[in-house]
């Protein structure tokens, strides 16, 4: 059963309650793989993981979850790189995050991963859930344990989105330039994280009741369906 072919629209009841349902995994699933990571001392991304986090996001919603894409997407104006391409540049970006590890400040890896997933697009859909969920991992993984909140930071970033997708644009365009510029997006994540260690109570508890709710707000426009 994939909904999105069977309905044809994504702002269909069954497709919204199904897609709020598969981001709860997906984030229930992130905090597994990072407690796991931690616990085997394997601390790395890697293109399994990506796919993983894509598959839990989108299974049953759309086509090839949890596998890049076969065929080009567009989002909004943007247009990411074509389909065969994704494969190397996926390669180099997983080579490029792990041979950073050890000297990167998390939230600068984080940013760096964020950026990358999003400018690649290596899949037909939740392309955002995925960069989220990859960037928070590298970022809990590199803290040596999961970050508490009452609201975790994928989703205080889905909650500011405009200015996420301006941050992302700002790095795309100074990309294009030779240099990419990544400040206002570590300034935004630097400024939410610390909002959300901010909820946790003095005794190191959070209401973490909502934490994994993946409740899109707004639907996605028609033409944006790659994006998450």
């Amino acid at each position: 059963m994939i909904l999105f072919e069977l309905l044809g629209r994504e702002d269909h009841p069954a497709y919204h309650e199904l897609e709020v349902a598969n981001g709860n995994r997906q984030y229930d699933f992130l905090r597994s793989i990072v407690v796991a990571s931690l616990a085997v001392g394997r601390p790395f991304l890697s293109q399994h993981l990506i796919k993983a986090l894509n598959f839990q996001a989108i299974t049953c919603l759309h086509t090839s979850a949890g596998e890049y894409r076969p065929c080009p997407v567009t989002v909004g104006e943007y247009v990411p790189p074509e389909h065969y391409r994704v494969a190397p540049l996926m390669d180099d970006f997983v080579n490029v995050v792990n041979r950073s590890w050890d000297g990167s400040d998390p939230v600068v890896l984080a940013a760096i991963v964020l950026w990358r997933l999003n400018a690649i697009h290596p899949f037909i859909n939740g392309n955002g859930r995925t960069a989220r969920a990859a960037s928070y991992f590298v970022l809990c993984v590199k803290a040596g344990g999961w970050l508490r909140g009452t609201t975790i930071l994928p989703e205080l970033l889905r909650q500011r989105r405009d200015e996420y997708v301006s941050a992302l644009k700002v790095a795309d365009q100074s990309n294009a330039k030779g240099e990419v510029d990544l400040k206002p997006l570590h300034s935004l994540m630097t400024e939410l994280l610390n909002q959300q260690l901010a909820s946790v109570e003095p005794d190191g508890s959070s209401n973490e009741s909502g934490e994994g709710q993946a409740d899109p707000a707004t639907p996605r426009a028609k033409g944006e369906q790659a994006d998450g």
